[in-house]
């Protein structure tokens, strides 16, 4: 006859093992799953040096003006993306005053590729971020970099190579303006003029191309462990309920 003792037993053995089990790859962490920063300087700066012209580049809903810049997702791994950071300015806005952002990302090509999930989410106040200055005027403060969140429907990304584009709206009337990365490295960011298709950005005067900062945020989903590794881990609690019974009756 099976006593109370042996249940309760048995369930907190059957409990510990579900408990590992869970902890085992498979389960979703919260994390940030890639930065494709940095959005500014050690000081807080963004800084176009010379032989650089363009301070930014257009990303306004209203005039059909778009930038993309892509990512990837490790072989072997998948994501469950579940917000997206974007970081714009408007000129001589002294709060934030972004608004919505629409996106998509599609995997293979930008402007070609297969449309992965796509939306218009609000954006939500994630702070100042730093400056966008000329290399000659350090201390201007008229381009303020904020960091602006979209929370997105929850979705999963497979491995592989993918491209995020996005525009903004804002309540002032220049702008949204994208910024470069701060380390000014060169890249493949790229825009659409006026709902034109997307090309790569290249500055007129450094004759350089660029990268965009964005964060995209969410849960990294590594491999299921193997059915095995399950059924060893439930054995492994039954054993341990049956040890504990034998101690509680000798």
């Amino acid at each position: 006859m099976e006593m109370p003792g042996q249940v309760i037993t048995m369930k907190v053995a059957v409990f510990l093992s579900l408990a590992v089990l869970a902890a085992l790859p498979g389960t979703a962490q919260s994390d940030e799953l890639f930065n494709n920063g940095p959005v500014v300087d050690a000081n807080g700066k963004s800084v176009r040096t010379a032989p650089a012209q363009s301070f930014a580049l257009g990303m306004q809903s209203k005039s059909s003006n778009a930038v993309a810049d892509d990512f990837s997702v490790g072989s072997g791994s998948s994501w469950r993306v579940s917000s997206l950071d974007f970081f714009g300015y408007q000129n001589g806005a002294t709060a934030f005053t972004l608004q919505d952002v629409s996106w998509r990302i599609l995997s293979g090509d930008v402007n070609n590729g297969t449309l992965v999930a796509s939306g218009t989410t609000a954006l939500v106040n994630a702070g100042l971020v730093g400056y966008r200055v000329a290399a000659t005027a350090p201390a201007d403060t008229t381009k303020r970099i904020f960091r602006a969140s979209a929370d997105i429907p929850d979705l999963t990304l497979a491995s592989g190579h993918y491209w995020l584009s996005w525009h903004m709206t804002g309540s002032r009337t220049s702008g949204p303006w994208q910024a470069p990365t701060a380390d000014a490295r060169s890249g493949n960011a790229m825009n659409s003029q006026a709902g034109a298709a997307y090309a790569t950005f290249v500055d007129e005067g450094s004759n350089k191309s660029v990268e965009l900062p964005f964060v995209i945020n969410g849960s990294l989903i590594s491999a299921v462990p193997e059915p095995s590794t399950g059924l060893l881990m439930l054995a492994g609690g039954l054993a341990l309920a049956q040890v504990l019974t034998f101690r509680r009756h000798a």
